[in-house]
């Protein structure tokens, strides 16, 4: 018996010397990872630990990393262990082709084939670069940029029967919804644009720096736009509201008084446009590449490298996504059939109370 223990105790000083060899040869250090993922049938971005029916994509990261050996088991249920932070928290379904984490890992030989090896194939680590030690990648981001793809026609008028296929956007009505998404430009407070924040609530006000909606384009045979925004941070929601709000404008259920009415204290009610065509571009870290970019130890966070990757990304797994969704569940024409039952003329104190009168 006391052998037994001995052996035990041996084979067990053997794996943790091992472990210690192991570390020394590859000590952790500060890490940015480029992340690619389609976000259909994942709950988001974020990890929620002990709720394992609701899977995100840090469910599959996690795993790989620690399959892989750049990091210990036990940091896999303590992601602080890690330093773990990602940039930005995309919601149930959204897409990204940019995202950015940062965290502590093993710098171990091949490191990206192997984190790879062990993530499915519509979720990618694109990139690495080496970070300060105290770089975190949700508080040192200047600005996001999300793109949102989707079909030129749910932008015609509502007095118009339209067959979807047949569609196609005039110069005039793409105008006209530049025009609007301009608006949004500068800093406005967005309460209205995402629940549980009031008017007063300071975190409201938001920054946009850019909004613009490109050329159409067919993909098996439906028109489509990608509309780009650029804004120093997000609110759940704000940015599909924000699209959702211009659609309601533009089909003509709206006026469009209405988003400068949005931004007073009133409550207004603005609609929630489908999440399927949402995707995280890219984030951007000015000032830390203004600080350290250039310092002789750490490389800028720019992916000039890596744009191609991204690009063959975004054709194989997000955009087919987004086109073969919406031609079997037809999530946009789905919602466009809900603009019809809001209220852009009243306050939501109104609509509450028509709807108990009419109960």
């Amino acid at each position: 018996e006391e052998n037994g223990h001995q052996n035990k105790r041996l084979k067990s000083d053997a794996r943790e010397e091992d472990a210690e060899e192991q570390s020394k040869r590859s000590p952790k250090r500060k890490i940015v990872l480029l992340m690619a993922y389609s976000g259909k049938g994942y709950h988001g971005m974020q990890r929620n630990m002990g709720c394992s029916q609701f899977k995100t994509i840090e469910d599959d990261l996690v795993s790989a990393l620690v399959q892989s050996g750049c990091i210990p088991e036990n940091h896999g249920e303590d992601m602080k262990k890690m330093s773990f932070q990602r940039c930005a928290r995309t919601d149930k379904g959204v897409s990204a082709a940019g995202q950015i984490v940062s965290l502590k890992v093993r710098l171990i030989d091949d490191i990206l084939e192997k984190i790879n090896n062990h993530l499915p194939s519509h979720i990618r680590i694109l990139g690495l670069k080496r970070v300060t030690g105290g770089f975190n990648s949700k508080n040192k981001c200047d600005a996001r940029t999300y793109s949102y793809m989707m079909p030129t026609f749910a932008f015609a008028h509502k007095d118009h029967s339209v067959q979807e296929e047949f569609y196609r956007l005039d110069r005039e009505t793409l105008e006209k919804v530049n025009k609007l998404l301009a608006c949004y430009k500068g800093t406005h407070n967005f309460h209205n644009f995402t629940s549980q924040k009031g008017p007063r609530d300071p975190s409201a006000k938001r920054y946009i720096m850019e909004m613009s909606c490109g050329e159409p384009f067919i993909r098996e045979n439906i028109e489509f736009v990608v509309i780009k925004v650029k804004g120093q941070s997000f609110m759940m929601h704000q940015i599909r509201k924000m699209i959702g709000l211009v659609i309601a404008i533009v089909k003509g259920y709206a006026p469009e008084s209405i988003i400068e009415r949005s931004w007073g204290e009133e409550k207004v009610d603005v609609p929630k446009a489908p999440g399927l065509g949402l995707v995280l571009e890219r984030v951007h870290f000015e000032k830390y590449n203004r600080r350290f970019g250039n310092d002789g130890l750490h490389e800028p966070l720019e992916w000039m490298e890596e744009e191609e990757k991204i690009a063959v990304f975004k054709e194989q797994y997000i955009y087919p996504t987004i086109i073969n969704t919406e031609r079997e569940e037809k999530s946009m024409a789905n919602w466009l059939n809900t603009l019809s039952i809001h209220d852009f003329s009243s306050s939501a104190v109104e609509m509450q109370a028509k709807y108990k009168n009419s109960k």
